[in-house]
């Protein structure tokens, strides 16, 4: 008898220990940048976000003006060592746009229509500042940018699914992301 009783309360810890144990490897995993804007633009690049630009090269047009659609890349820092890509959804002026990205903010979080400001000296989108949730505007720091990837003349299998998903809404797009393992990083948030 007693070892039955010591059995089920052996297996019945075990099954609890189980059980605490699977959220926190769930927790680990969370939405990154780069497949983020991978799936609700139409430049389909992979890996980190601070190769987008040079994997951009020869595969989709790039410049210093941004255009609602173009992925904005930014540059790898020591702060932010992974880099950062983010889509512009609308230009506001010649040195305002808005973006929508991920893990910016907060760990895996996913913000649409955030502000975003050229500060560079000479006006050619090579330093930003980005609106930062915590503290509810821009603040102080600011972002070197490489420039912005265009999906004008991207492989046309590149557009199809990226005009399929801007027509769903957040709860669908959220749902149906296409994560690839091998953007799944650590990284600091920026602020």
């Amino acid at each position: 008898m007693k070892f039955r009783v010591f059995a089920a309360r052996f297996a019945l810890m075990a099954v609890c220990a189980l059980m605490t144990a699977v959220p926190a490897q769930a927790k680990s995993a969370y939405l990154q940048c780069a497949p983020y804007a991978r799936q609700i633009s139409a430049v389909k690049i992979h890996g980190d976000a601070w190769t987008w630009w040079n994997q951009a090269a020869g595969r989709y047009q790039r410049g210093e003006t941004p255009k609602v659609g173009a992925v904005m890349s930014f540059k790898k820092t020591a702060r932010n060592p992974f880099g950062h890509v983010a889509m512009v959804s609308q230009i506001v002026s010649d040195r305002e746009v808005l973006l929508t990205h991920a893990n910016w903010s907060r760990r895996g979080g996913i913000e649409h229509d955030v502000r975003a400001i050229d500060v560079s000296a000479a006006g050619d989108w090579s330093e930003v500042r980005v609106w930062f949730a915590p503290i509810g505007g821009l603040g102080t720091s600011s972002y070197p940018v490489n420039g912005f990837i265009y999906a004008d003349g991207a492989p046309e299998e590149d557009m199809l699914p990226a005009l399929q998903i801007a027509k769903k809404t957040d709860k669908v797009l959220v749902a149906s992301l296409d994560l690839d393992l091998s953007d799944l990083r650590v990284q600091p948030l920026a602020n």
